[in-house]
């Protein structure tokens, strides 16, 4: 059986603790998608710095619960999960503590699974940035959007399932978990 994880992508206002202007969470059980969810966020200043990645303005995101309002509703997604995914999952892993921390919420415990880690030795793609291993296995990515950035993460551990090199308990071999 799939363990339940959630893979999780986030689009920053800038380079500070708490600065999330977007975040995407797709939560898979049994192998399956089954909860997708796109937050923007109030980040603490005004200046988004990044707007000509991602597009989104503080006009976008000042109406919008900061990280510390929507921390109640999102956390619970992470209930039951095994491991969470991101690509590039030490950059995800530090926005995700540094907002906990910024705003005074506990973090989710669960240990960090890294696609690129994955795309690289598990499927065998170069280069593993998140545009090309999409393009590879197919998957539809609107590249930074929060959500379809967590999403093409879920797809990608999906898909190193489904070509056999998970174990026999359907559990990664710990050497893509990222370092804590």
């Amino acid at each position: 059986m799939v363990p339940t994880f959630v893979a999780i992508d986030f689009e920053t206002s800038g380079n500070y603790a708490g600065a999330v202007c977007a975040l995407g969470l797709v939560r898979v059980e049994n192998g399956k998608i089954k909860r997708r969810v796109r937050q923007l966020l109030r980040p603490p200043r005004r200046d988004v710095w990044y707007t000509h990645i991602h597009g989104i303005r503080w006009e976008d995101v000042r109406d919008k619960p900061d990280f510390g309002e929507a921390w109640p509703v999102l956390a619970p997604l992470f209930d039951g999960a095994e491991y969470l995914a991101a690509h590039n999952a030490g950059f995800d892993k530090n926005v995700l503590y540094s907002s906990c921390r910024a705003f005074g919420v506990d973090a989710p415990t669960q240990p960090f699974w890294c696609t690129v880690k994955l795309a690289r030795k598990v499927l065998g793609i170069r280069p593993a940035n998140l545009a090309h291993v999409c393009d590879v296995l197919g998957i539809k990515l609107n590249h930074h959007d929060a959500l379809s950035d967590a999403e093409a993460c879920a797809r990608i551990v999906l898909a190193a399932m489904k070509a056999d090199f998970a174990t026999e308990t359907g559990k990664l071999s710990p050497h893509f978990r990222e370092s804590t």
